[in-house]
C-alpha cells in the first residue's frame, strides 16, 4: 500500500497510459479522481474500481475547467497529494512545414499549456501543505525525436524542461516534480503515431526498440506509482526513460 491514503488526480486517465496509472494507484490504496475529457469513459472506469475512485470531466487546455476540477477534489478531498499531468494528444506523421497552426495550438495547449494551468492551481494547496507530486508524462520523442513529429515532440521536450524548472523551484516547499518519458505503446495514441496501423509498419516501429515491444499502461503505473511513492523521496527532477532501450 504504498499509496494509502494519498489523494490522486490523474489527468486522462480513463484509457491508455492513464488509465494503467489510475489501476496501479487505487491498487497501491490512493483514492484518485479519473479527469478525462471523455467523461463515459472515466464513468466506467470509476465504477469498475468502486469507491476510492470518483470521474471528473475536464478539458486541460482550458483554465476554467482545470480551475473547477481541483475546487471539486478539494471540496471531496480536501487536499491533492499527486497530480499526474497524463492527458496528451499527437498529430499524424508529417513534415513540419505541413502541420496547420490549428492543430499545432491544439498540441500546445493540451500537452504544454495543461501543465501551467494545473500548476497554477495545485501548487498552492502543495505549498500549504508543504508536501505534495507531481508527475508529468512526457515522451521519448522529446529525448531523442524521430523525423515528421516534430511539434508533438517539441511540446514534449517543453514538459521535460518545465519538469526540470518546476523541480528545482519547488523543492524548498517538499514538492517533488519528475516525469516519465513512454515509448509508444497499445493506446489511443498509437495509430495517430505510425500514421495508421498495420503489421508492417508495427514490425519497423518495434525494430526500434531493442526490447522489442511497446510501453504498456501496467508500465507506465509501476513508474508512476514509485516516482509518486516515498520509496522515491530523494527523486526530483528527473525525466526516467520507461522505453525498452529505445533512447540509448
Amino acid at each position: 500500500m504504498k499509496l494509502k491514503n494519498k489523494i490522486a488526480i490523474v489527468t486522462g486517465g480513463a484509457s491508455g497510459f492513464g488509465a494503467g496509472i489510475v489501476r496501479k494507484f487505487i491498487a497501491e490504496g490512493a483514492k484518485v479522481v479519473i479527469a478525462d475529457i471523455n467523461i463515459s469513459l472515466a464513468e466506467k472506469l470509476a465504477r469498475e474500481l468502486g469507491e476510492e475512485a470518483i470521474s471528473a470531466e475536464v478539458d486541460v487546455s482550458d483554465n476554467i475547467s482545470v480551475k473547477r476540477l481541483v475546487e471539486s477534489t478539494i471540496s471531496k478531498f480536501e487536499t491533492i497529494d499527486i497530480l499526474v499531468n497524463n492527458a496528451g494528444i499527437g498529430h499524424q506523421p508529417q513534415a513540419l512545414d505541413k502541420l496547420s497552426e490549428d492543430d499545432f495550438d491544439r498540441i500546445f495547449n493540451v500537452n504544454a499549456k495543461s501543465v501551467f494551468y494545473t500548476a497554477q492551481q495545485v501548487v498552492p494547496i502543495m505549498k500549504i501543505a508543504k508536501s505534495g507530486v507531481i508527475l508529468n508524462v512526457a515522451s521519448t520523442g522529446g529525448v531523442s525525436p524521430r523525423p515528421n513529429l516534430t511539434w508533438y515532440n517539441a511540446s514534449k521536450g517543453w514538459m521535460i524542461t518545465a519538469t526540470k524548472a518546476m523541480a528545482v523551484e519547488l523543492a524548498s516547499f517538499g514538492i517533488r516534480v519528475n516525469a516519465i518519458n513512454p515509448v509508444a505503446g497499445e493506446t489511443p495514441l498509437l495509430a495517430t503515431f505510425m500514421g495508421e496501423d498495420t503489421p508492417e509498419i508495427r514490425e519497423k516501429f518495434l525494430s526500434t526498440i531493442p526490447m522489442g515491444r511497446f510501453s504498456t499502461p501496467t508500465d507506465m503505473g509501476n513508474t508512476a506509482c514509485f516516482l509518486c511513492s516515498d520509496d522515491a523521496s530523494m527523486i526530483t527532477g528527473i525525466a526516467m526513460n520507461v522505453d525498452g532501450g529505445r533512447c540509448i
